[in-house]
């Protein structure tokens, strides 16, 4: 393993290098984070793409350099969230295309719902707290501090996010939605 504050203190004075071998050590967790998010191998690259441009220019703000790894997972969960702010402004151009282009896609699944389905019927805190401590393997501590938000309340949305998603997987749909 590196030394993580050494390489932060060279790639917040301008050291391309350090601030390249900090974001490959998680390029791979980012990836597979966005993915869970976007849904798609495109846009989960451009959300690597652009977590890598945003923290580079911004890498100097960190204040806290054993805070990288916590910094740089908000900063991809910004991104994921706002690629898919801008897909849903996309309008599409001819509606029976697509909508004939859904119905082919929908004879093709499968019968049973994968994790990846069941997270995409969560808010968007909640599938931030459920990626975090099942994904990453965050503590409810680190969850509670990569999203700003009080411990409590961290807890609070993932027993929510669980139940939702426990009744999702036995089938009773009767929470409110």
């Amino acid at each position: 393993m590196f030394n993580i504050h050494r390489l932060v203190e060279k790639a917040q004075i301008g050291n391309h290098r350090a601030f390249l071998k900090l974001f490959s050590e998680y390029e791979k967790d980012i990836y597979r984070a966005a993915f869970v998010y976007v849904k798609n191998q495109a846009d989960a690259l451009d959300v690597v793409q652009e977590t890598a441009y945003r923290s580079f220019k911004s890498i100097k703000n960190l204040k806290e350099p054993k805070y990288f790894k916590t910094w740089l997972f908000r900063i991809a969960i910004s991104c994921s969230i706002d690629i898919l702010r801008k897909q849903k402004k996309v309008v599409p151009f001819i509606p029976e295309v697509q909508e004939a282009l859904l119905q082919d896609e929908e004879e093709d699944l499968p019968l049973t719902l994968s994790l990846q389905d069941l997270i995409t019927l969560l808010e968007n805190e909640e599938k931030d707290v459920i990626i975090l401590r099942f994904y990453h393997d965050y503590t409810l501590k680190e969850v509670a501090e990569t999203l700003e938000i009080p411990l409590g309340t961290a807890k609070t949305i993932l027993y929510r996010a669980l139940k939702k998603l426990r009744k999702e997987w036995k089938g009773d749909r009767s929470y409110g939605k």
